[in-house]
């Protein structure tokens, strides 16, 4: 289960994410989403469960909780919309 996960701290890493959804299950990927040009965070980024029961436990133990002074959001990933097309 892929899950979007906004409001993070500027300075986390990769390896911080994960141990952070690591409490939760196995976390398969986790990704930041950096500014090209600075190569700074962005504040989001992605998380890959292994399970879906796995993804909903962090959501659920994740979303609205404080880290690094930050509230956290962390909801269920939407599919990546393909150019020219509108999310609905």
């Amino acid at each position: 289960m892929k899950l979007f996960v906004g409001s993070l701290p500027y300075d986390i890493v990769k390896s911080e994410l994960s141990e952070l959804f690591g409490q939760f299950g196995s976390v398969v990927s986790a990704k930041l989403i950096v500014d090209p040009f600075s190569g700074e965070s962005k504040g989001f980024g992605f998380v890959e469960m292994s399970t879906r029961s796995e993804g909903h436990k962090a959501m659920d133990g994740l979303n609205g909780k404080e880290y690094k002074h930050r509230k956290l959001v962390c909801t269920e990933a939407k599919p990546p919309v393909k150019k020219g097309q509108r999310r609905r």
